[in-house]
């Protein structure tokens, strides 16, 4: 990853968590910062345990110091997952932000001219009353264009072998992809 001044460069921004929806957006945000000679920022948003205000109640400068390394941890096993180690045709930085993901990522890609690129996942309801979507946030605040990138159909895939093994269903290995 270069550590190099962005000024003048034209961005895409990707919101990472590990997740496989967010390194179908990293390969994504990476295609199209090769297309068109940008500077990738992968970026990695992080709060304390416990979040904000518990934090601030009880302020431990150790656990945050240890909350910040952590998430570097999973930032770079991200990006090695997703490209095998770092790309060496691709400018490329990473960031690891404190705060809410929506809100970091929107103010990471603050220039018009960036690309800010978010996994857009498929949620039920149920999560999407404890969570708020990431990708919904950025499409509302973000000062630049959004990409959403909807799930790989693998993902259909993969989540259907997980349910039929959490239910001990027999896998059906002979049906077709979507």
């Amino acid at each position: 990853m270069e550590d190099m001044d962005d000024a003048g460069h034209h961005r895409v921004v990707v919101g990472l968590s590990g997740s496989l929806g967010s390194l179908t957006a990293l390969h994504r945000a990476a295609a199209e910062a090769r297309r068109t000679g940008a500077v990738l920022v992968a970026v990695l948003a992080w709060e304390p345990p416990g979040g904000e205000f518990a934090y601030r109640r009880s302020p431990c400068p150790p656990l945050l110091d240890a909350g910040q390394d952590r998430a570097r941890q999973r930032l770079l096993h991200a990006v090695e997952s997703a490209f095998g180690g770092l790309p060496e045709d691709l400018p490329m930085r990473a960031l690891v932000v404190r705060g809410p993901a929506g809100w970091a990522l929107t103010q990471v890609a603050d220039r018009p001219d960036d690309l800010l690129v978010v996994g857009a996942g498929r949620r039920g309801r149920l999560r999407r009353l404890l969570s708020p979507s990431v990708a919904r946030h950025c499409l509302v605040h973000a000062l630049c264009p959004v990409l959403a990138v909807p799930r790989s159909p693998l993902h259909e895939v993969l989540d259907d072998v997980h349910r039929r093994n959490a239910w001990r269903l027999p896998l059906h290995t002979a049906a077709p992809l979507r």
